[in-house]
């Protein structure tokens, strides 16, 4: 097998704590459940010769990465939820590289996956850290200097914490590098006190000794609408994971079929066993106001449940949801490539999401996800059409 000589990505654990908080939940739940998965280069990058195949050296390397009983033992210790038998399955887990398709024709590249989905479910995240570190390394694209990304991170930790707000790094998928993200999570920690509350890198997690956050993404609620139908997604999907957590794990995305429709089957009984939302795009204020409203039509306080806010945030954007919310709903905030990837060249714009799902007994069908932002639709135009028609989305 053809490996890197340095490779990037050495632990089983450099990956966002969704995918294993979701895996848990599949392996649970849907065990002969398959999924496909594409990369969308949303940026329109054009990658260098040589790129497919420095990629798939990349991912080849992966197959021979394990969990280590340091790290079983650090997941035991901080995600009691996740059950013995879970964490042994995840001793036992090893990628899989035929799971894996690249093809690289001049400047485009395609990537796809395709396997059981409680195997492929872990692939996206290392797959799009790789791309993106390959792209600046292969295109010799020199960042600023340790010291100023240092500094950069230090400036903006402070500032949160003077504004008295709560920060996670929500970072790993499109970080500049492995070296730059372990750089940012050590100086976050170092001078974010209890500003800086964790990463959703478990990894770094584990080497830093702070919590690991997450709890579900798009395609946990993308799949519930192949299984049980448009119509049904968000409750089963959200019935299912209190079935699997029992009120740990309690922020739900609510924008995978637009957050009114997601609103609409967030009852007062789900609004009371959940600990808040996830705003992941559209007007941070709008769903903001939204989701307040929403809490006080079912006569819930809003400042005993949590907004986290996770779309493209930076000082400026949390400056101006801290101060909308402050006083009317609790709230914090998980930045991503703002943090990990501010080292004075443009991040990427790039993606991997479910493409089709296979449940048990069934055939493939095609998956959709339809944000507050049309930019971010994903899916065959002919879904996308039939699931708007269904949940009466106009606009």
């Amino acid at each position: 097998m053809n490996l890197p000589t340095d490779p990037i990505i050495r632990s089983m654990l450099d990956n966002d704590f969704y995918k294993f908080t979701m895996q848990n939940a599949v392996v649970k739940l849907f065990p002969y459940a398959k999924a496909r998965y594409k990369f969308i280069n949303r940026g329109e990058h054009k990658f260098p010769p040589g790129f497919g195949e420095a990629l798939q050296k990349e991912i080849n390397y992966l197959s021979t990465v394990s969990l280590t009983v340091e790290e079983k033992e650090f997941l035991r210790e901080n995600c009691p939820y996740l059950d013995p038998t879970y964490l042994d399955f995840l001793m036992g887990f090893r990628y899989d590289p035929q799971e894996v398709k690249i093809t690289q024709m001049g400047e485009d590249l395609d990537v796809f996956i395709e396997g059981n989905w409680y195997r492929s479910i872990l692939w996206e995240v290392p797959i799009l850290s790789l791309i993106s570190e390959l792209y600046y390394k292969l295109t010799e694209q020199q960042r600023f200097s340790d010291e100023e990304v240092k500094e950069i991170a230090k400036n903006k930790i402070l500032h949160y914490r003077d504004m008295g707000v709560k920060i996670a790094d929500f970072g790993t998928r499109r970080r500049h590098s492995f070296a730059v993200h372990d750089m940012i999570i050590d100086t976050l920690k170092k001078n974010g006190g209890t500003t800086f509350t964790g990463t959703s890198n478990v990894a770094l997690a584990h080497q830093y000794g702070v919590k690991p956050i997450g709890t579900h993404a798009h395609e946990w609620f993308m799949f519930h609408g192949a299984r049980y139908g448009f119509k049904m997604s968000n409750i089963l999907a959200l019935e299912n994971w209190v079935n699997v957590y029992r009120g740990d794990l309690g922020i739900a995305l609510s924008d995978t079929y637009t957050t009114k429709v997601f609103f609409e089957s967030f009852d007062r009984k789900f609004s009371k066993l959940f600990d808040g939302v996830r705003h992941d795009s559209g007007d941070p204020i709008e769903f903001a106001k939204a989701t307040i409203q929403h809490y006080k039509s079912l006569n819930i306080d809003p400042l005993s449940k949590t907004i986290i806010f996770s779309d493209a945030l930076n000082l400026k954007k949390v400056d101006e949801i801290t101060q909308f919310c402050k006083g009317k709903i609790g709230m914090s905030f998980g930045i991503g490539t703002n943090l990990t990837n501010d080292v004075g060249l443009k991040p990427m714009n790039i993606v991997i999401k479910m493409s089709e799902a296979k449940p048990e007994g069934g055939h493939w069908i095609g998956v959709v996800k339809l944000s507050d932002e049309h930019n971010k639709y994903t899916g065959h135009p002919k879904m996308i059409n039939l699931a708007r028609t269904v949940l009466n989305i106009e606009n």
